[in-house]
């Protein structure tokens, strides 16, 4: 039996280069997201715009770029008139897709404030509704946020209180609107058609909008490709982006099938490739359509769905849900997904995490009470600092294992990321849940002399977690004993691990 992993780094051999939107994030008004997670005022850390300064500390220190909003499912029933103005006069409304009631406290406003305040490498990605609504709102949403001043809509941004445009370049057209869950969902032609059609306008508007079109919400969609191949047909020469939506959780135990959940990940972004191309192809277009990976993560949808089997809502506000609590075997889950995107950072030019506070996210809060680091936050942190630059390509010679979902899957996935200054960081994942891993790779082609960090997420006990009242149960750990000698690297990986080795 092999008894190490391998694998070869040249500089020219590489995939492309990660844009730093790889790193977004998404803000839903989902449960506890945006009320008691961003933006509470009466919380001891608020701002003077109601936002939890801890909150704010934690998502600058994740290294969150685009923040895509207001949804998700939500947006299919957004109006956007309502989240405008004085918050006072806000209107509440019902929100179907929650079936929760929103009080529109925090809106569009509030929004781009909040991406201010994290920096200027957040930036904005807003959804239109294309659910309930259609061509002129999405013109009438872009005119008040962009448009300079002089009209109807671009005043009364200004008498609002926001003299600048908010500048939002990216656009989703629509959410998920190839699901039977959606608010006015549609069939490939009917969404095709009225996206091409907002598209056409958003653009006559300003030619320079950065346009996404709704893809699959899902690989296991029955009318996955298909959908992709109709929607592109239509809209092919008037947007950027198509996107993508993938969650994954293990089912019956299978704890084996769950570790190598980026197998899908990475088929799934390869076959809306072919899609795209194909279409391309078939259009004579010169054009190529990137990815946009504007909702993944780790999601106990099953877990979900029982609890609103058993608790049906009744119209709260802001109600706990989709709280996941992520252990150390979801975080290394969620290291082999996040190196699937940087694998394929050629195409996929932006991803959302999804969602960014208290639902299924990396940061928890309480209510008046503290801020915290999921497990899954170190992973993403980690790649949003040292993922920069150029992704090797890394071809593994790895051990595998059986999976019952995936057939035989190597026990190592890995990646690779060329600083602009040369350095390398390898991230790479064991998915061996009991064996180490040794690991040699070959890089004397990089000129690299150095091991300046090896760093691991594990731990003996694999349901290990972060909570309230032990927030710091789980970080990483350095790993000594990791050695580059005559351009040759040589560690172990831990059972059950994710690593961040970096080199100089």
């Amino acid at each position: 039996m092999q008894d190490k992993a391998r694998f070869t780094l040249d500089p020219a051999f590489t995939v492309g280069e990660v844009d730093p939107r790889l790193f977004g994030s998404f803000v839903e008004h989902l449960g506890r997201c945006v009320y008691t997670g961003i933006y509470e005022p009466e919380h001891p850390s608020a701002d003077e715009a109601g936002l939890r300064q801890d909150v704010l500390d934690l998502v600058r220190e994740l290294g969150v770029t685009t923040i895509r909003y207001p949804g998700g499912n939500f947006v299919s029933g957004y109006k956007w008139e309502d989240s405008v103005g004085p918050a006072e006069d806000r209107p509440r409304r019902l929100d179907l897709a929650w079936r929760s009631t929103e009080t529109n406290r925090f809106g569009l406003s509030e929004y781009i404030a909040f991406l201010k305040k994290l920096g200027p490498q957040a930036e904005p990605m807003m959804a239109v509704n294309l659910g309930t609504r259609g061509v002129a709102e999405a013109l009438e949403l872009q005119e008040y946020a962009n448009h300079p001043s002089g009209t109807a809509l671009s005043d009364l941004r200004v008498a609002h209180g926001d003299k600048d445009p908010f500048a939002i370049r990216m656009w989703c057209l629509g959410n998920e609107m190839d699901g039977p869950w959606q608010t006015g969902h549609k069939t490939a032609e009917e969404y095709g058609r009225l996206a091409a059609e907002t598209a056409r306008a958003m653009r006559q508007i300003d030619p320079g909008v950065e346009l996404v079109a709704c893809g699959s919400s899902g690989q296991s969609m029955e009318t996955f490709a298909e959908w992709e191949a109709t929607v592109l047909a239509e809209t092919y020469d008037l947007v950027d982006h198509i996107s993508l939506h993938a969650y994954y959780e293990p089912h019956d135990g299978d704890v084996d099938s769950f570790l190598a959940s980026a197998v899908d990940m990475e088929s799934f972004i390869e076959n809306v490739v072919a899609t795209c191309d194909h279409i391309g192809a078939r259009l004579k277009s010169k054009k190529r359509i990137n990815l946009s990976f504007d909702e993944w993560n780790v999601w106990y949808l099953s877990r979900t769905q029982e609890e609103a089997e058993r608790n049906p809502l009744d119209w709260p506000e802001a109600p706990r849900l989709l709280e996941d609590n992520y252990n150390v075997t979801d975080a290394v889950v969620f290291g082999s997904l996040l190196i699937a995107l940087l694998r394929h950072a050629d195409r996929v030019t932006i991803a959302c995490l999804a969602q960014l506070v208290n639902v299924i996210a990396p940061i928890m809060t309480e209510p008046g009470g503290p801020a915290w680091r999921q497990t899954t936050f170190f992973p993403f942190a980690q790649a949003s600092r040292h993922g920069r630059g150029e992704v090797l390509d890394v071809r593994v010679d790895s051990p595998t294992y059986e999976t019952a979902k995936y057939g035989e899957t190597d026990l190592l996935h890995a990646t690779a990321v060329r600083a602009e200054d040369g350095s390398v960081t390898v991230f790479a994942v064991n998915r061996s849940r009991t064996e180490s891993l040794p690991l040699e790779v070959t890089l004397d082609a990089l000129g690299l002399t150095t091991v300046t960090e090896h760093s691991a997420l594990s731990d003996e006990d694999p349901e290990a977690r972060n909570t309230l009242t032990d927030p710091d149960r789980v970080r990483p750990h350095d790993v000594p004993d990791t050695t580059l000698q005559n351009g040759k690297l040589t560690t172990t990986l831990e059972p059950l691990s994710w690593n961040v080795i970096r080199l100089t």
